[in-house]
């Protein structure tokens, strides 16, 4: 494989990611559309008709403050009904959510250390 062919498929990726991008920018505002559509019927009560609007970033807070271990924010949960629904076309209703641990966070303490102990327990010795 060449520098060419390595341009070329670098060039095609960039292509089917700035595709893929435009559809989601599609679909977003469909979304926003429809959303507006709701809010103006009479279709939702009068708390939930509001119009859509930017929402600015949050400022950063640590999750462990933010929430119990494994619980789901309700924004969180609204962002995933929306894309859900978005991705399979049909309204979806979320019966229940929690977080998972990533693998780096699950580590044992006493693991740990015991592979620590292991790998120092190791002489290497020169030999001549």
């Amino acid at each position: 494989m060449d520098v060419k062919d390595v341009v070329q498929a670098v060039s095609d990726r960039q292509q089917a990611a700035e595709r893929q991008l435009s559809e989601l920018v599609t679909a977003f505002k469909a979304l926003e559309a429809k959303v507006a559509a709701l809010s103006q019927s009479s279709v939702l009560p009068p708390a939930a008709a509001t119009t859509v609007k930017p929402v600015a970033a949050a400022p950063a807070q640590p999750q462990a403050a933010a929430t119990k271990a494994g619980e789901v924010t309700p924004e969180v949960l609204v962002i995933l009904v929306a894309a859900i629904t978005a991705y399979l076309g049909k309204k979806v209703r979320i019966r229940s959510a929690k977080q998972l641990q990533s693998p780096y966070e699950i580590v044992n303490p006493w693991s740990q250390q015991g592979r620590v102990v292991v790998q120092a327990s190791h002489n290497l010795r020169l030999r001549g």
